[in-house]
Order: structure tokens, then C-alpha cells, then sequence
């Protein structure tokens, strides 16, 4: 950050609208932070339209520029009548003051359809039950926002309401100059209203990018907005390119002394930093009488005793007892207890569910029944879970039966109430095709081409790129408008288009939710979602519980429930025989239509080249089969090495320790970690650190930091340079695509115990999985085809006696199958 000096002024721009102002802000809220500090401002205040959706992404950028944040919201108050009655933003000056923001933001957004708000003047003056503490929104700094040009009789009634509303001590008034002809008249009548009432002038920027360049850029998301050309768009565009952050000299020779000093006291007076959030979790989790601490001992104990009935084994209690020891030390118990009742409840209801991800290198996990992959039977590592060194909470993903998941969702909703749980959002963001037609459609260019451009395009890397693809496409990249179609284009890639819902992460509060966040609805009936997304939440350190859903749980629990009728007793999946000699006869045939994850065609391919014939074999097969081993050249070594025909050999016993078990090639991303801990010296978190950076290496670069790290840590350890290289080039391989063994593991299971169940229960997996659509790979024509192959008898449906579902039609694992009514074509 550049000093206060040279005879420059101070300034803190107090009026800034990021991209989550959507269709309008033309720059990311990190780009405003990092500029702003490149200026030398004392301050910025990101303050989007009713919004704190991009305020995270702010703060990690300003922290990081060395800026300070301030955390507000603009908003447009709406007269009963729905004229517009004034415009004002408001800044959180301390905990307090932001818990009012964000509630008034949540009361705004949740009156209204997705995408819009409402505040009316009696929200702040006397607001109705249960928000009467919103009154003048204590503990926020107000700026009102004139009209350009300011009428004084207009303004002035806005400034008595203002001043009463709020008080004049919290109350200023803003004064905006761009350049524009009614500059001088509009500063006047700004200052003389202001007087009348007893409020200051503070000067702000209502900044829209961060740089003057990006202008055409908010010239297309205007057109955008409006669904017209930018050609067509005539007063709504911003008439200049002022509405940028300016330089501190051009800012003195603008506006007055006065007006840009009240932005420093604006700014003196805001002491909240999002750090200071901090998550609470639901304390009815517990017991009387005891602690989470206890509880999830105990819970976790009498799990470990029903897992292991012939007693723990001593690897197994080692293990509970360092993560226990851990979970206590970053005091996550609560955490894990409020998925363990999510999961009880579940299976209490006799809904089929699995936790996967990184939970499955729990042993806690596998006690309390959330993962189903035993830890003394695996080589998983724990850190990829939880280390203190992550600084951030563990995430555990729960699947559930796709078509019994709401029964979940509705069971959170109950106990936590909607006022204290809500889901994530998601941020739907422009990709490359709809970048093109969005861009093209502003510039006026003809929709034929545009549509057939956007099809043809489903990836660019920059705006070079997708000039050298344009000219694939026939078009000219020496005219003007094709050069300034790719610009906007791949400036426009990743811009947040608007929230969504998030596939099934929960966040659920002590408290109000919407005094940590704001909530708003989301598309689907009967659901909200908050403002932040799976990474603020994970920047902030807040904990959100992933209820996802798996139709492959739904044909499963649907099986056994037919297999159990069909033999007149409980079969469960416990019970079904581990490493069966004919199902892995099948799975090496490739005959594996319907099951799960391996039924693709590239996935049968490999299956006769690997030849899977226990357990840890589908694990690989599961993880092989992506996009990270094949780019990192993993796959053929490690097929020539399990067909005998290359040797297999480690540079090093630490190396060894961490690959045996595939063959001295590094299949999933806990061996990458294990690897860089073991001949690079990384400590666990540094680790985990790393696989983050694999995860997002495409998008910001991040690997290239480790280059260094790496290969100086295994030259260091005797290693040599060649080899070093190598595992740096296959880690840069996995890129965003290295497949987690814990996640693979968990997979895993799915798969034997589908393949078990169609190749011993033909007609019952037949029926269930066809009760269970939509899901899978195969239609369900497709599936009966393939029944059909395998000797099962299907009857067409028949409305004298099918029903909805499909059923089974006598007994034993060959009973013919009657269709249901559904599969009328």
C-alpha cells in the first residue's frame, strides 16, 4: 500500500459494487481489494445491492493486500406503492452492526421470489415482529445516495427521513461526481441539504470496476440485463468510465477537502472484521448432565464395540483415540454429532446412506456408523480429514437414497427450525459457451453465428485462444468487433451469473442463522439458501454438513428389501458375502450393465486389463479410471506392473511405504500427500495444503509455488534431480482430476454390493433399479435388455395387475418381472 503522503489525501472508497451485484458490477471483489491497496486507499467497503455474496472473497483479498475491509450493503427502499423512495449503503461498524445487516439483507431477500428484494421505509423505522430490533439499523454507518442530478425538494425530504431514521451522528450524506455537465449544480445541492439537516458530505466513487479498461465490460452486462444490444441500451449505460477506484490525486482535484476526509472518519468509526464471526453449533445434541466431549466418547466407543464384536483391535483404538484426542484439541465434537443424529435418524427410518470423501479416513467416522469403510482394513490418512495445520474444519459428505433424501432434509429442518438451518449456494458462474453468447448477443452480432460459435467452442483458455478458435469457425480475428467479442468474452468467463442451491450442504447455527448470514430463497419450494457458498464458508472456518443424494442407495435398499421377501427373513447389506469368486468373475468380464460407477465403457474396458479379484482391486479400479491418472501417465505402468510385465521398484523404502500397494505408482491424492511428506519433507497440514493446490491449480496457477518446495526437499533427502522432476510432473497430472482413496473406497462398497446383487439376484436388482429411476448410466430398456440376456423373465406391463412399480411375480432369485405402469412408452 502506497503512504499518505506526496500531499495526497487519505481516502477510503465507501461505495463499491463487486460482480455479485449481478449485471452490473463489472470486477471480481478481489480485484477491487488488491487495487484499492495498489492506490494507497486506507480503506474499501464492498458494498453490493443486498448482498453479501461476495464479501469473503474480499476479505481473503484484503487481508492478503494488506488493506483494510469494510463490510456493508447498498439498498434501494421501496414506497408502499412500489415507487422508489431513496437510496442508501449501510456499514457494519461492529458485530452487532453486521448481524443487523445481515438480517435486514435476509428479511429483504426472504419476502420476495429469488433473484429480487424489498425494503420499505417502516423496515427501519418501525419494523414488524420478529425484526423490531432492526429499528434504525444500530450499529451501522448510513450513506444516503442522491439522485443525479439532485432535486433539492426531493432530496431534502429524503435527508429529514434519513436524519430522523437514523440520526445524523450515523448519517451522511454522499456526494458522487463523474465528470458529468450537472457536476457543479449537483455538489451544491448536495452540501446545501445536507446543512439544512445536520449531515455531513462524504465523498464516494459508486464504484462499478476496478479499473477504467473494463468499462466495455460493463457496458455488456448492462445490455445483458436488459436483453438488448449495447447499441440499444442509450441512458442506462453509464454515460462515462468514471465509476472506477481513481487515483488519490485525481480524487483531491474532484472533490472538496472536506467531503474526502469524512471518508477516513467513516472509516475510523468501522472496527467489524469477518473474522470475528464464529460459528455455534446446536448444543440439544447432548444429554443432561454430560459434555459433547464425553458424549462423542462414548457414542464412539459403543460404535466401536458393535464394529469390532470380537474385540477392538489395539491399531483401531490407537487410532480413536488421536483423532478423538484431535477433535477435542479444535473442539469439533459438536460437529460430529450433529451428523451422527442426521445419520441415527436415517437409519432409524430404515433409509440407506454412506458418508464418503475424506470422512472414510475416520475411525470415529466408521465407530458413530457415518462411513462404512473400516479403518484397520485400510491405509488411509487421517490428515486429509482433519490437521490442525488445515486451519480450516473437516467436511464430510453423507449420501443418501436419492428418492428419501427429502425425508432428511425435512427431518433438519424440523429439529433446527428454518430460522437456524439453510442450505449453501451455489455460484453459477458464466462458463465458456454462455460467455460467447452472451457477449455476442450484446455486441449485435447475428445470432446465427453465435449459436453455431457457442456450440462449437466448449473451452477457451484466453481471449488469444479463442481468437485462434473464431478463426475455425470462418470468422475474420482482424475485425474490430470479433477482437473485442473474444476480449469480452473471456473477461466475462467465471463471473458470477447468479446463486443457486448447493447439491446438499447444510449449514445449521446455535442461533439465528441470519445474523452470521444472510439467508435468502432459493428457486425450489419450501427451501433457503445462504449467501455464501462451500469456499467462503471453508475461508471463514464454518461448518456446513453435505446431505447428498445417490439413486444407486435407492436400488440397493430397494433389493435387499425384495430379497428379503423373496427368502422370508432380513437380508441386510451386512449381510452379503465379502470377496464372492463368481462376482468378480462377472466384474472381470466386463459384465456390468446397471451396477455402479464401473458400468461405463471406458470403465468395462479396463476391467479385463486389471482383472479385479478383491476389495482394494475396485478401489483402483474406481480411482483409475479418471482423468488424473490417465494426463499424469499413471495407467499404463500400473497395468504393465500387475501383468508381470515391467518390475516393480521405489527410489527409496519411504517411497515404498507409500505406493506398495499400487505397485509404485501414485494412483490417489492421499499418496501424493504421503509422498511429499515422506521424501519432501512436507508435515502433514503443509500436505493437505498441497492437494488443495492440485485442486484449483488450473484456475489460479497454485502448483508452480510447490516446484521449488518439492524437488529441493527430495534433492535434500537423496533423491535425485530426475526423479524429483518426475513426481513434480505427475502431481502437476492429477490437476483438479486425483481421485481421493477414501472417496474411492467408499465408492467401492457400492459397486461389490451392486455387482453382488445382480449377479445373485438378477430379477430383484432388475426390478429395483427400474422402481429407482431416473438414475444411472443405462435406460431402463436398456437394463431390461440386458436382464433379459441373463435369464430373467420380464412380463409386460398389464393393467389388470401391475402397479406403479415394477414387482417380481413368484419366488427365487429367477422370478419373472411384471413391468410397471411407468414403463408405458
Amino acid at each position: 500500500m502506497l503512504p499518505v503522503s506526496f500531499g495526497l489525501p487519505g481516502y477510503a472508497e465507501l461505495q463499491c459494487a463487486s460482480n455479485f451485484t449481478f449485471l452490473r458490477g463489472a470486477s471480481h471483489a478481489e480485484e477491487l481489494a488488491v487495487r484499492a491497496a495498489q492506490l494507497g486507499y486506507e480503506a474499501i467497503a464492498v458494498t453490493d445491492e443486498c448482498s453479501l455474496a461476495g464479501i469473503v472473497r474480499a476479505h481473503v483479498a484484503a487481508k492478503e493486500a494488506g488493506i483494510k475491509l469494510l463490510v456493508g450493503a447498498h439498498f434501494r427502499v421501496t414506497n408502499a406503492d412500489g415507487s422508489p423512495a431513496l437510496a442508501f449503503t449501510a456499514i457494519a461498524q461492529n458485530r452487532e452492526g453486521y448481524g443487523n445487516l445481515s438480517e435486514l439483507i435476509t428479511l429483504a431477500r426472504t419476502r420476495t421470489a429469488k433473484g429480487t428484494y424489498v425494503v420499505y421505509p417502516h423496515d427501519l423505522q418501525n419494523p414488524d415482529p420478529p425484526y423490531t430490533h432492526l429499528r434504525s439499523l444500530r450499529d451501522c454507518l448510513i450513506i444516503l445516495t442522491p439522485d443525479f442530478p439532485a432535486k433539492d425538494a426531493r432530496l431534502d425530504a429524503q435527508a429529514q427521513w434519513a436524519a430522523q431514521t437514523f440520526g445524523a451522528d450515523r448519517c451522511w450524506m454522499g456526494l458522487t461526481l463523474h465528470a458529468r455537465a450537472l457536476d457543479d449544480l449537483h455538489r451544491n445541492t448536495v452540501y446545501d441539504v445536507a446543512e439544512r439537516h445536520g449531515l455531513n458530505v462524504v465523498a464516494t466513487g459508486q464504484v462499478l470496476m476496478h479499473v477504467r479498461s473494463r468499462k466495455p465490460l460493463q457496458d455488456t452486462l448492462t445490455a445483458i440485463r436488459l436483453n438488448r444490444p449495447v447499441t440499444e441500451c442509450g441512458f442506462e449505460l453509464t454515460p462515462n468510465a468514471e465509476q472506477h477506484l481513481r487515483s488519490r490525486l485525481r480524487l483531491a482535484n474532484v472533490y472538496p477537502a472536506d467531503a474526502l476526509a469524512q471518508t477516513l472518519n467513516v472509516s475510523a468509526r468501522c472496527t467489524f472484521m469477518l473474522d470475528e464471526l464464529r460459528y455455534e453449533y446446536p448444543d440439544e445434541l447432548v444429554p443432561p448432565g454430560t459434555t459433547p466431549t464425553a458424549y462423542l466418547r462414548r457414542e464412539t466407543y459403543q460404535g466401536a464395540q458393535r464394529r469390532y464384536p470380537r474385540g477392538i483391535p489395539h491399531s483401531v483404538q490407537t487410532q480413536i483415540e488421536h483423532e478423538l484426542s484431535l477433535i477435542a484439541d479444535l473442539k469439533y465434537e459438536p460437529y460430529f454429532l450433529t451428523v451422527y443424529d442426521i445419520v441415527r435418524f436415517a437409519r432409524n427410518e430404515g433409509i440407506l446412506c454412506q458418508g464418503r470423501g475424506s470422512a472414510a479416513n475416520s475411525a470415529v467416522c466408521f465407530c458413530l456408523g457415518v462411513t462404512e469403510v473400516d479403518p484397520d482394513r485400510s491405509s488411509m490418512l487421517f490428515e486429509r480429514f482433519i490437521s490442525k495445520e488445515r486451519g480450516e474444519p473437516p467436511d464430510i459428505d453423507v449420501d443418501f437414497e436419492h428418492q428419501r433424501r427429502e425425508e432428511v432434509i425435512q427431518y433438519i429442518y424440523r429439529k433446527y427450525t428454518r430460522t437456524r438451518a439453510a442450505l449453501a449456494a451455489a455460484v453459477t458462474t458464466y462458463r465458456p459457451r454462455s460467455a460467447i453468447r452472451d457477449s455476442g448477443k450484446a455486441l449485435g452480432i447475428d445470432p446465427v453465428i453465435v449459436d453455431r460459435v457457442a456450440k462449437e467452442h466448449h473451452w477457451f483458455d484466453s481471449s488469444a485462444d479463442l481468437i485462434r478458435r473464431f478463426v475455425d469457425s470462418g470468422l475474420d480475428p482482424e475485425t474490430s468487433i470479433i477482437q473485442q467479442w473474444a476480449t469480452l468474452a473471456a473477461t466475462l468467463l467465471g463471473f458470477p451469473r447468479h446463486l443457486s442451491q448447493h447439491t446438499g450442504g447444510f449449514v445449521i447455527a446455535r442461533g439465528k442463522l441470519s445474523r452470521l448470514v444472510p439467508v435468502e430463497n432459493a428457486s425450489m419450494q419450501d427451501r433457503t439458501v445462504i449467501q455464501w457458498d462451500k469456499d467462503d464458508l471453508e475461508a471463514l472456518g464454518l461448518l456446513k454438513i453435505d446431505v447428498l443424494a445417490l439413486g444407486m442407495l435407492s436400488a440397493i435398499r430397494r433389493t435387499l428389501e425384495l430379497v428379503s421377501q423373496q427368502r422370508g427373513e432380513p437380508f441386510e447389506m451386512q449381510d452379503i458375502p465379502a470377496e464372492d469368486e463368481a462376482t468378480y468373475d462377472m466384474i472381470c468380464a466386463a459384465d456390468t450393465v446397471g451396477v455402479f460407477q464401473i458400468e461405463s465403457r471406458a470403465q468395462m474396458s479396463m476391467l479385463p486389463r486389471l482383472r479385479p479379484r478383491e476389495f482394494y482391486d475396485l478401489v483402483i479400479e474406481v480411482a483409475i479410471v479418471r482423468p488424473g491418472p490417465v494426463q499424469g501417465g499413471m495407467v499404463h505402468p500400473y497395468l504393465r506392473r500387475r501383468q508381470g510385465l515391467e518390475p516393480v521398484s521405489y527410489p527409496s523404502p519411504d517411497v515404498e511405504q507409500a505406493l506398495k500397494r499400487t505397485l509404485g505408482v501414485p494412483i490417489f491424492q492421499e499418496q501424493v500427500m504421503q509422498v511429499a511428506m515422506l521424501a519432501a519433507g512436507f508435515s502433514a497440514g503443509e500436505a493437505d495444503q498441497l492437494r488443495r493446490a492440485m485442486a484449483a491449480w488450473k484456475r489460479k496457477g497454485g502448483l508452480q509455488h510447490y516446484h521449488d518446495r518439492i524437488v529441493e526437499g527430495m534433492l535434500q533427502r537423496g533423491y535425485d534431480r530426475e526423479f524429483a522432476e518426475s513426481i513434480f510432473a505427475q502431481i502437476q497430472g492429477f490437476g483438479e482430476y486425483g481421485f481421493p482413496e477414501s472417496h474411492a473406497a467408499s465408492f467401492a462398497l457400492l459397486v461389490y454390493a451392486s455387482c453382488w446383487l445382480k449377479r445373485h439376484e438378477p430379477a430383484a436388482f432388475l426390478c429395483a433399479m427400474l422402481n429407482s429411476q431416473p438414475m444411472g448410466f443405462y435406460s431402463p430398456s436398456q437394463l431390461v435388455q440386458d436382464a433379459k440376456r441373463h435369464g430373467v423373465g420380464v412380463l409386460p406391463v398389464d393393467v389388470t395387475v401391475s402397479g406403479w412399480d415394477s414387482t417380481m411375480e413368484g419366488d427365487g432369485s429367477m422370478a419373472p418381472v411384471r413391468l410397471g405402469m411407468p414403463r408405458i412408452r
